[in-house]
């Protein structure tokens, strides 16, 4: 519960963050280039010993978004660390599925990963596979929430895995 409960803050901090932004008119007057993902959560919380909160950035270029038959495919690029120092920097591919104002986001990321004081998830080579459920409030932003397996596939001696959930607040810049 305290984690559940930090996680909620840190996610509000967030939010207050860029509610102090320029005014709208500002804001439509600029290139809309980028999106920055911001999310907390529970990283492992299937594992009672080994959960722990999480934080992590994740950026899409949206000048790389390409149509293609399996929906509107660009590449992302982010990194996540839990409370207990485990780190994640990946880079992959995500699909976007629009149906009025939510947006589904398969996601496939190779990245590297520190086990820090967390869990050991048996390799350095892991491979994070998510889906995010997002509303589009604004005209720039939304509010989500995403699930994620992390696994490295077979290529340590274990393979443990991680699963985990992120209350997601994107924003295009």
């Amino acid at each position: 519960m305290k984690f559940f409960i930090l996680n909620i803050r840190i996610f509000f901090l967030v939010l207050l963050f860029f509610s102090f932004q320029a005014k709208a008119e500002e804001i439509k007057k600029l290139p809309r280039e980028h999106k920055i993902n911001f999310y907390s959560g529970m990283f492992d919380f299937s594992d009672d010993g080994k959960k722990s909160v999480i934080v992590g950035l994740q950026h899409q270029n949206e000048n790389l978004l390409r149509d293609s038959f399996l929906g509107t495919l660009s590449p992302v690029t982010g990194a996540m660390i839990t409370a207990d120092n485990a780190a994640y920097i990946y880079t992959g591919v995500q699909a976007q599925y629009t149906m009025g104002k939510l947006d589904i986001t398969p996601s496939f990321t190779p990245g590297l990963y520190n086990a820090g004081n967390g869990k050991d998830l048996g390799h350095v080579v892991e491979f994070k596979s998510e889906v995010q459920v997002s509303l589009n409030l604004f005209e720039n932003s939304q509010l989500g929430m995403s699930y994620n397996h992390i696994s490295n596939a077979s290529l340590g001696d274990k393979n443990p895995g991680a699963n985990s959930y992120m209350f997601n607040f994107l924003q295009k810049f």
